[in-house]
């Protein structure tokens, strides 16, 4: 930023200032300063902006200042929970107050989530019946014990609907299974409209929308904002300023809400829930192209489809559109008032969206990648690239902030630009960029050891030269360490080496719950916790009870996994590296949230260990992968890292 700003930058300085004057030993950082300098800026000019601010930055605090000093209304977008519930029930209470005498009156904010999210009182009336098909497919929950706790579940729902001002499953505690949510919540498609329901005028999820179409900042997450686009801009609420926090997680969140599957768990659901409201020979033949599904999945096995649908497939695809479309023409044969029952909705909707999904699969976009899937079994949908869709809806009629700690891969920004629907930076282009770095000093507070030594990773488990690297290490280091792992196998493998060889504690994910796995590596000195990919993000563990951060392998995608491998392909076709386009960049946004987990604090110490070679040794993209990593002090020396831990345990 040059040393001239503008007046919507003074504003926004101006509030941030207050805020942190309100905040117990709070204290302003440069870097935060300049993202508040600059997001204020983009919002007055209307150039979009990607602002890349490293752990510790206090961004959240920097944009939200800067959005309220506009005075413009703002939709905060995150991927989320933990992030959405700290701007909800921590930030925002604070920030509110604190910046009042600067702005002469207190801002008001508000929580937008998808309506299956809140309780439907027009359910837990008793207008409807039990949702029947939530049984279908789950053998295992016939069992007498788990029918008893589901029972309890659904009466607990109905008594807090009695009592919640909110009706938001997250102020539920403790929660309810998914399948028991499912009797006290319904979808949009499924809802029958505030105007044509008895509990409208209280229906939680219309007076949430009613908070946001009121509030000056809207915070709601990437799945909502996905909706919101594909529905061209008809879920939130109007506004002019859109921050995408989180913003490295958007594309996978767009891609996932664009993705349709049939299944033929869902068509038996359809079948009887028809035949109780329409039509018993309409419900067979549902029934029937469920079986031909079921039949025709089985045979592909696990399998892309490119060019023309295997002749079973087609077969069944065209027996459920038949089946459907008939049996949508019946409902429109109900009465009134059959027509308004939340089950008569249900049911319209499922046949509408089963029919879409046929269509989509029988013949598809060159867009689309199609597969089978043998877990379910399934057929999906989904889109080989969400960048048109993020070009044409994300941006228009409002400017748009992207920030996360990871939006530069090797040291630029064109690559997750590119992704979210931006063309390279240059000049006449409509947006900007800023790093504006990390208040710590990684050289002197990390260090990044690849063990180049080892021999390169072949098999999904860990190697026998690997997991005696492991073990050295977390001797050395005395436990306290954080193993991020990209198999299940191999962090069970680590697992069971290290419990025969070390007398510290050794958590590892999947025998405990993630939350009180966490809790007690926080807790716990001396602790190991090992994993895989979900403790790769959003594991806040800072100070000595985590000094080593371990990773296994570079985290590539699958090949084979569908979308990586389509994309892979058309980028090969174009001439490009479908390895290099796809699956690096991929790699290095995992990477560098994996390392991330290290420092979290001005006053943290340690090692990020990385037991793949190929980071050193691939020319290819080696040096791509460091440089999108925090930049710690670099090693391949083992024994210089073994001495460090050393020291650091000592010293705790």
């Amino acid at each position: 930023m040059t040393d001239s700003i503008s007046a919507s930058a003074e504003g926004a300085l101006a509030v941030l200032d207050a805020a942190i004057a309100a905040t117990p030993g709070g204290s302003t950082r440069e870097g935060q300063r300049r993202m508040a300098e600059a997001v204020a800026e983009a919002v007055e000019s209307g150039r979009h902006l990607l602002v890349q601010a490293g752990t510790g930055t206090g961004k959240s605090l920097a944009y939200l200042c800067a959005a309220l000093a506009a005075g413009e209304t703002v939709v905060v977008s995150t991927a989320t929970l933990a992030l959405q519930h700290q701007l909800v029930a921590v930030d925002l209470p604070r920030l509110v107050d604190a910046v009042a005498p600067v702005l002469g009156r207190t801002p008001t904010f508000a929580l937008l989530k998808g309506r299956h999210n809140y309780i439907c009182k027009r359910k837990m009336a008793g207008e409807e019946e039990e949702d029947d098909g939530a049984l279908e497919g789950t053998e295992e929950l016939k069992w007498a014990g788990r029918q008893r706790s589901f029972a309890k579940q659904v009466q607990r729902l109905y008594d807090w609907a009695n009592d919640t001002d909110t009706g938001d499953r997250d102020d539920l505690d403790p929660g309810v299974s998914d399948r028991a949510w499912k009797q006290a919540s319904t979808t949009s498609a499924e809802c029958v409209g505030a105007k044509d329901c008895a509990q409208g005028p209280d229906c939680f999820a219309e007076a949430a929308r009613a908070r946001a179409r009121e509030a000056d900042i809207i915070v709601t997450n990437h799945a909502l904002l996905s909706i919101d686009m594909m529905k061209e801009r008809g879920v939130l609420p109007e506004h002019t300023v859109l921050i995408v926090d989180e913003a490295h997680e958007l594309v996978d969140r767009v891609t996932s809400a664009a993705r349709a599957e049939l299944t033929p768990a869902r068509l038996r659901w359809l079948a009887q829930r028809g035949r109780r409201l329409i039509d018993a020979d309409a419900a067979d033949q549902i029934r029937e192209a469920a079986d031909s599904l079921e039949n025709a999945l089985n045979m592909a096995g696990e399998r892309r489809f490119s060019g023309e649908l295997p002749a079973p497939l087609t077969e069944a695809l065209h027996l459920i559109n038949s089946a459907c479309v008939k049996a949508t023409t019946l409902m429109g044969t109900l009465d009134a008032e059959t027509k308004k029952q939340l089950s008569a909705q249900q049911l319209k909707a499922g046949l509408v969206e089963t029919v879409e999904t046929a269509g989509r699969c029988a013949a598809p976009s060159p867009d689309d990648v199609i597969w089978a899937e043998p877990k379910g079994p399934q057929l999906v949908a989904a889109p080989l690239s969400v960048g048109g869709l993020l070009s044409a809806m994300l941006y228009e009629e409002r400017t748009v902030i992207a920030t996360s700690a990871t939006l530069t891969l090797g040291g630029k920004f064109d690559t997750v630009a590119r992704g979210l629907g931006l063309a390279p930076d240059a000049d006449g282009e409509d947006w900007s960029s800023l790093d504006v770095g990390s208040p710590f000093d990684y050289r002197k507070q990390g260090i990044l050891y690849v063990a180049s030594s080892l021999p390169r990773p072949t098999a999904s488990g860990l190697s026998e030269e690997a997991g005696k690297e492991l073990l050295r290490l977390v001797e050395a280091s005395r436990g306290a360490t954080l193993g991020l792992f990209s198999s299940k196998r191999a962090a069970e493998s680590a697992a069971e080496l290290l419990r025969a060889h070390i007398d510290y504690d050794v958590l590892l994910q999947g025998e405990e719950t993630l939350g009180s796995l966490v809790k007690r590596f926080k807790e716990e000195e001396s602790t190991c916790l090992l994993g895989v990919m979900s403790l790769w993000q959003g594991v806040d563990v800072p100070g000595m009870t985590c000094r080593l951060v371990v990773v296994d392998r570079i985290p590539f995608p699958r090949p084979t996994e569908p979308l990586t491998a389509a994309r892979s392909e058309a980028a090969d076709k174009a001439g490009r590296s479908g390895f290099t386009e796809v699956s690096v960049p991929a790699a290095a946004i995992r990477l560098a949230q994996g390392a991330g987990r290290l420092i979290r604090r001005t006053t943290d110490r340690g090692v990020v260990a990385i037991l793949d070679s190929r980071l050193e040794t691939s020319r290819s993209y080696g040096r791509f992968l460091r440089d999108s990593l925090p930049p710690m002090w670099y090693t391949t020396k083992s024994d210089s890292v073994v001495g460090a831990l050393g020291r650091l345990a000592e010293s705790d």
